[in-house]
């Protein structure tokens, strides 16, 4: 009876400790990177109370008898199986989808591993987990490099000190847009606008904010010059900033064809304008004795009109023939062009092309004057048989616009220079191979470091060491350090996290079972007792 005792407490022990054991993978169903635990049992010891015996040729064998104490908490293994992996959208959260197990080092130098990847990148540019551990593999561009247990520090190139600029392509010629000071204040956009409403004398003024800058031109002033066009362009900057310079410093536009503003220079007008098509010439009437004007009226010249720019004579000949109107014919001369309308097409008026003398007329030729002329009734009764007048003709051009308006000038790249870090980049991730890669403004994309994995010859051996941390013992073996992917490890995959591997659905059911042996195990201490009782009472 006092061996069921003891048998009876030694099971409750075990059961309390298996408890103990359910409690914490319960607990745990929530830990990313957690390996749930089992509790198995041994039995203790015996006390033989009668050996085996062999069988003789007389009498057969006799089996041993024994009796035992109980049982104890045999191990506790922890299940290092895969789990459900969960997306966090947190680019520097990563789960290894397979064997392997993230290294990571305390400040006193001791290496752990672990399954939970909650990484993140300090002040000082360090690759840390959640408990602020450095995570450990391949600084620098890993390119080329073996899989090791470095710390991953986020180290940039020194960037030179820069001036912020934009280029952009008009009409086919190339513009661009620089600031004097090499600092990041001249990371501004500017627009170009036009307006006739300046007042004459001011050439040009500007509306300035922290990341744009509005420069509108006076539509009827002219400048001479892209110098002078710079020189007011910063004078009208410099006027909206309270009188001071801008902090990115003076504004520079530069233009491919300086022939643009030719010798009388451009209107602000030309300068925002985006018409890129042909000024047409014209054709103006200077003296007009025979009131011509009033009946012969230029409408249009050719794109590729040639007027010479100087006074012109002009004729008209009208061969009257009454009895015979099919032989009239009206002749039109100017300068070198001249067109003619025979009889029939004089009972009406109309429009008239008149081209340079031994032009084709029928041809498509855009060296030409468009004229009206009136119909045979008119011409007799104004008794316009000839007449004479003096045009001055000015020639088609194609347009001088420069089309700044139509410009895209977000200046960009302006930057004091300097150590660089962390903050200054703007994207950071890591592919499956760990590889961290990061996204900076001046230097592009950038390889930092690599995370390499180790692996266990028996990992259910590895220590427990709290904060879902793992770390060597004498069964685990060596750790081999693997990249990703590679040598039968796991990819890793970035925004993603692994689930506890807890299954609740188990852990309830050990929970019950685990329950009814403890109670039944103190049922056996009661019943112990009561025999023990019964025996002391055999006294009375």
């Amino acid at each position: 009876m006092v061996r069921s005792l003891y048998s009876g407490v030694a099971g409750m022990i075990s059961h309390q400790g298996k408890m103990d054991v359910v409690g914490n993978n319960i607990s745990n169903v929530s830990t990313y990177g957690y390996k749930h635990s089992r509790a198995t049992f041994r039995d203790v010891y015996y006390q033989t109370s009668k050996s085996a015996s062999e069988a003789t040729p007389t009498s057969g064998g006799v089996n041993p008898t024994q009796i035992g104490y109980g049982s104890k908490l045999g191990s506790v293994d922890v299940n290092h199986s895969q789990s459900v992996m969960s997306t966090t959208g947190y680019t520097l959260d990563v789960a290894i989808a397979g064997e392997g197990y993230l290294q990571v080092m305390d400040a006193d130098g001791n290496i752990f591993y672990t399954k939970a990847g909650m990484l993140d990148i300090d002040s000082e540019g360090n690759v840390v987990d959640v408990n602020g551990n450095f995570v450990l593999g391949t600084t620098g561009n890993p390119t080329g490099k073996n899989p090791g247990s470095q710390k991953i520090r986020v180290n940039l190139p020194y960037e030179n000190a820069q001036a912020a600029s934009s280029q952009d392509t008009i009409n086919d010629i190339g513009y661009s847009i620089t600031a004097s000071n090499e600092n990041e204040a001249g990371n501004v956009n500017i627009v170009f606008a036009s307006s006739n409403k300046l007042p004459i004398g001011q050439k040009a003024e500007a509306q300035v904010t922290s990341s744009s800058i509005v420069v509108t031109l006076n539509a009827n002033e002219r400048f001479a010059s892209m110098d002078e066009l710079n020189e007011e362009i910063n004078k009208a900057i410099t006027s909206a900033n309270n009188g001071v310079e801008h902090a990115g410093g003076q504004f520079t536009i530069n233009c491919d064809d300086s022939s643009k503003f030719g010798e009388n220079g451009l209107t602000g007008r030309e300068i925002v304008n985006a018409d890129f098509g042909v000024n047409s010439g014209t054709v103006e009437y200077v003296t007009d004795e025979n009131n011509l004007g009033n009946y012969f009226r230029v409408q249009s010249v050719g794109d590729h009109f040639s007027g010479t720019g100087e006074d012109t004579s002009m004729s008209i000949s009208f061969n009257a023939n009454e009895e015979e109107p099919q032989n009239e014919s009206l002749t039109i001369t100017i300068g070198e062009y001249t067109g003619t309308v025979t009889g029939s097409q004089l009972d009406s008026a109309g429009k008239l092309l008149l081209v340079r003398n031994g032009t084709d007329p029928t041809a498509d030729t855009q060296d030409s004057i468009v004229i009206t002329y009136p119909s045979r009734k008119s011409l007799v009764n104004n008794n316009l048989t000839s007449g004479d007048a003096t045009v001055r003709m000015t020639p088609s051009a194609p347009s001088s616009n420069l089309g700044l308006s139509q410009g895209n000038f977000l200046l960009s790249g302006g930057t004091e220079g300097g150590e660089q870090t962390v903050a200054d980049l703007t994207g950071i991730s890591i592919n499956d191979k760990g590889v961290i890669t990061a996204t900076h403004p001046t230097f592009g994309l950038l390889e930092i470091g690599r995370i390499d994995l180790a692996t266990f010859a028996n990992p259910a051996g590895l220590f427990q060491a709290g904060n879902t941390y793992f770390q060597q013992s004498l069964n685990s073996g060596e750790p081999q350090l693997c990249i990703a992917g590679t040598d039968g490890t796991g990819a890793i995959l970035g925004g993603t996290l692994e689930t506890s591997n807890t299954d609740l659905s188990q852990e309830m059911t050990d929970m019950i079972t685990t329950q009814r042996g403890f109670q039944a195990c103190s049922r056996l201490i009661t019943v112990s007792d009561t025999m023990l009782e019964e025996l002391i009472n055999l006294k009375r």
